[in-house]
């Protein structure tokens, strides 16, 4: 009975192990294919005991009372929000419409909120200036949601900042950062040192959407303004 009991056990502890795996996988696989979300849209506490004077736009292109750099804060804070699975796919129309996501469309979102419909913008930039993007080929529904388009753009339409992320002073929420191969924008809120956090979607297994990752990232090669 000792040994039969024994194997018992080890037979139940091996399939209970099993199924745990094989839960384990499946949560796995919904994650990394965008049909479940991990990533958290709780703000992080500001941190920085210091006041740095928050810069406000003179311009409200949407008219709806609030200035631009504030506006384009509050829509990317709503955007994730909705909480949009992080999922590459091409959308007829360009925005995406089943609640999936990438960088990108964490900017594109937050200057739509704004007024600034980046789709047909850069749509009308690329047509005038196809040589400035090395496209000859547009596509507008997928264009604007290439990072190194995006860049482009702002560098012709936005005013460039520093990339220091040291010079705390100088970066505000509602700005757009761009690194090699991501882009987001920077947050009212800091970290202790004063340095901002960043609002981003760089993975489907992100912990958070708002992350203490502005200098820690990658290197900053672009820092804009629209607002």
């Amino acid at each position: 009975m000792g040994k039969r009991t024994g194997r018992r056990r080890a037979l139940i502890a091996c399939l209970a192990a099993a199924m745990v795996a094989v839960m384990l996988g499946c949560l796995v696989a919904s994650v990394a294919t965008g049909a479940a979300c991990i990533t958290s849209a709780a703000r992080p506490v500001d941190r920085f005991a210091a006041s740095i004077p928050r810069y406000r736009s003179q311009r409200d292109r949407d008219g709806d009372g609030i200035d631009d750099q504030t506006d384009i804060l509050d829509s990317a804070l709503a955007y994730v929000q909705t909480r949009p699975r992080y999922r590459s796919a091409y959308y007829a129309g360009g925005y995406p419409d089943d609640g999936c996501g990438v960088c990108t469309d964490v900017v594109a979102f937050a200057l739509r909120g704004a007024g600034f419909d980046l789709r047909a913008l850069m749509a009308e930039d690329i047509a005038a200036a196809p040589e400035a993007y090395g496209i000859f080929e547009p596509d507008a529904d997928i264009d604007f949601r290439r990072v190194p388009n995006v860049r482009v753009y702002l560098e012709r339409h936005a005013e460039a900042l520093t990339c220091d992320t040291a010079d705390i002073n100088a970066w505000q929420g509602g700005d757009v950062v761009v690194y090699d191969g991501h882009v987001g924008i920077v947050s009212d809120r800091r970290n202790a040192d004063g340095v901002p956090y960043l609002i981003h979607q760089a993975s489907p297994f992100q912990l958070a959407y708002e992350e203490d990752a502005l200098a820690s990232f990658g290197e900053v090669v672009g820092h804009y303004r629209l607002g």
